[in-house]
C-alpha cells in the first residue's frame, strides 16, 4: 500500500504517514502533491485530460501530477508523476520549482508544489498512462483559459500565474 508523509502547514514532515487517499487527517495535518507544467519554446503547455472513470472531475483537463510518496522529495515526485503519466522525463529540463498553494478541507488538507519545465517536445513524444489520462495536447494560454472559463480545467485559478510568467 502506498504511503504519503504527513506535513505541517510549513511543509515540514511530522514523522507520521498516511495511506494514500485516506481522507481522515487531523486538523493541521497536510499531504503534499505536485504539478509539473511543461512549456515549449513556442509558449505552449502540455495539458492532459483525466480518464472518464475518475471519481473526481472525470474528463477535465489538468496538469500532470500527483501525490508525494513517503520519503520522496517534491522534485522526485514531480519527475516520477510526469514520467508515469506522459512518458516525458523532466529530471534534467530547464526550470523547476515555481511556488506552492494550500487548501484546507475537512480531513483533507493539502499543499501543492508547482513546477515549470522548459522543453522542446511535441505531441508525438507523449505516451499517456491510459488509467490516468485519455488525451494530452500542447495548448496555448488562450486555449487553456477557454477550457478554464468553461469550467473544465482543474486548479486553474490556483496555478494560472505559472502559465503567465
Amino acid at each position: 500500500m502506498e504511503r504519503w508523509d504527513i506535513y505541517d502547514i510549513n511543509k515540514n514532515r511530522t514523522g507520521r504517514t498516511m495511506a494514500r487517499n485516506d481522507w481522515t487527517m487531523a486538523g493541521g495535518d497536510y499531504y503534499l502533491s505536485v504539478l509539473g507544467v511543461i512549456r515549449t519554446p513556442d509558449n505552449r503547455f502540455l495539458i492532459t485530460r483525466r480518464a472518464m472513470d475518475k471519481a473526481w472531475a472525470p474528463g477535465w483537463w489538468e496538469i500532470p501530477g500527483g501525490g508525494v510518496k513517503a520519503g520522496e522529495s517534491s522534485f522526485e515526485a514531480v519527475c516520477r508523476e510526469v514520467f508515469e503519466e506522459t512518458g516525458i522525463d523532466v529530471s534534467k529540463a530547464e526550470g523547476g520549482y515555481q511556488f506552492c498553494y494550500h487548501r484546507e478541507q475537512p480531513g483533507q488538507n493539502y499543499i501543492v508544489d508547482i513546477y515549470r519545465f522548459d522543453m522542446d517536445i511535441s505531441e508525438k513524444d507523449l505516451h499517456l498512462q491510459t488509467e490516468e489520462d485519455i488525451d494530452g495536447k500542447l495548448a496555448t494560454l488562450s486555449e487553456i483559459k477557454k477550457i478554464a472559463e468553461e469550467g473544465h480545467f482543474l486548479h486553474y485559478n490556483s496555478i494560472k500565474e505559472v502559465f503567465e510568467n
